[in-house]
């Protein structure tokens, strides 16, 4: 069809007595401006009228898979090919020259191989959008895995324009690259490790985005806002940006706060120390101090009455110290921070409590609170920790105890 008008519109500028050259000129000419003009009619065909009427259609859709095709511009980067193909299809009858035209078509196919490159680059971005709406993609990155299968159509992409300008098969270049599979691996080796580490921290869902880290070796310890095939980035609280290879979340050690997150509580684990020259036994005024204290009364009566009857199945003196049993200001403080932990309502009941001695030092006598939290928000959190301890360090003198304290300034001042 094409051949005939040529041949037709050849022979009606030979009929007008123009020479040779002429003809030759405006034949080209016109073939040139009708190839340009029905490349930029494709093009507006396809990207304002059937582009345009797929939006609408989109919009009025209930579904929003579609949606994000048209936000990853996929239909408009396929429209591209339209007006390459139509200049591909006339670069025959533009240019005598096979070479030329060869050279030409060689470009424009390579041309289409990149825009197809970029429709599938489109595709692979907007399913993996897609994969993070559904409710599998919780605790699943695969953005190493969209990577990798992105790898692999840029280097079939690659192979494909070697192709077209060699003449050579895409498999006979394949196997040519067959020999320098060492070579590759020593150049992508980063890239291969880590895919398999990607694949590991997915398949093990041993850290997804959102999750808190921290990796002190990379000075990382926030949260984790990127996982790619070879680097995870991590924002420290300090809002400064961490890159850890992938792989060394693999081969190495780092702790991952999601299990802590999830558990409905946070970890308070601080201690005081406690001079132990103050421990003492308590005495009878003492006792009655402390059986007015509403989170004490019942432990005092309760003590009390077994350690009475304990006395006298042993026949012992109570005034005796070194007969029987007493209490003492210590174990009637270890049972006051008890009840008060018990009832502060920021303390979580339902997980490990604890509040225990620790090994004496030169330092005095540890008391360790080991309780959760039921906040965890971090300044939250500090704060309850802070309200904690400033209770206890005000607490303290009154059951006849000292905090004990490496001597300052002040100290001597004193003594002199």
């Amino acid at each position: 069809m094409i051949e005939r008008w040529i041949t037709w519109y050849s022979q009606f500028l030979n009929g007008t007595g123009l020479s040779d050259t002429l003809v030759v000129f405006i034949e080209n000419a016109t073939i040139i401006l009708l190839t340009i003009g029905l490349a930029i009619l494709a093009d507006f065909i396809v990207k304002r009228i059937i582009i345009a009427s797929i939006a609408k259609l989109v919009q009025r859709s209930k579904n929003e898979w579609d949606d994000v095709f048209v936000k990853r511009r996929v239909f408009n980067r396929l429209a591209h090919l339209a007006p390459a193909w139509i200049i591909y299809a006339s670069l025959q009858y533009i240019f005598d020259a096979p070479n030329l035209v060869t050279f030409l078509g060689n470009i424009t196919q390579a041309y289409m191989v990149l825009v197809v490159l970029l429709v599938i680059d489109s595709v692979l971005n907007a399913l993996h959008e897609i994969y993070h709406t559904l409710p599998i993609s919780q605790g699943r990155n695969i953005k190493g895995y969209v990577q990798v299968v992105k790898i692999i159509f840029y280097f079939a992409a690659v192979i494909i324009v070697i192709s077209i300008f060699t003449g050579k098969a895409p498999n006979a270049l394949l196997t040519g690259l067959g020999a320098m599979a060492a070579v590759l691996m020593l150049v992508f080796k980063d890239t291969i490790l880590g895919f398999v580490a990607s694949i590991q921290l997915s398949a093990n869902k041993m850290v997804n985005v959102g999750d808190w880290i921290s990796m002190p070796k990379y000075n990382a310890d926030g949260d984790v806002i990127d996982i790619s095939l070879n680097t995870v980035k991590v924002q420290n609280w300090d809002k400064t940006i961490a890159t850890i290879p992938t792989y060394a979340l693999v081969s190495e050690s780092f702790h991952n706060w999601k299990g802590m997150e999830e558990s409905g509580g946070r970890r308070i684990k601080r201690s005081i120390n406690i001079d132990m020259n103050s421990v003492g036994f308590l005495d009878a005024e003492q006792i009655e101090k402390f059986r007015k204290y509403y989170l004490l009364t019942e432990y005092i009566n309760q003590k009390e009455k077994e350690i009475s009857e304990f006395n006298k199945s042993l026949r012992m003196e109570e005034d005796q110290v070194t007969n029987g049993r007493k209490m003492t200001n210590l174990g009637t403080f270890r049972k006051y921070l008890e009840e008060y932990l018990k009832q502060h309502p920021k303390i979580h009941n339902d997980m490990t409590f604890l509040v225990r001695h620790l090994q004496p030092s030169d330092k005095g006598l540890p008391i360790e609170i080991y309780v959760f939290s039921n906040d965890q928000a971090w300044a939250n959190y500090e704060a309850i920790q802070a309200d904690i301890f400033d209770h206890i360090l005000a607490i303290i003198p009154e059951f006849g105890l000292r905090v004990f304290q490496n001597p300052t300034g002040s100290d001597f001042r004193k003594i002199v």
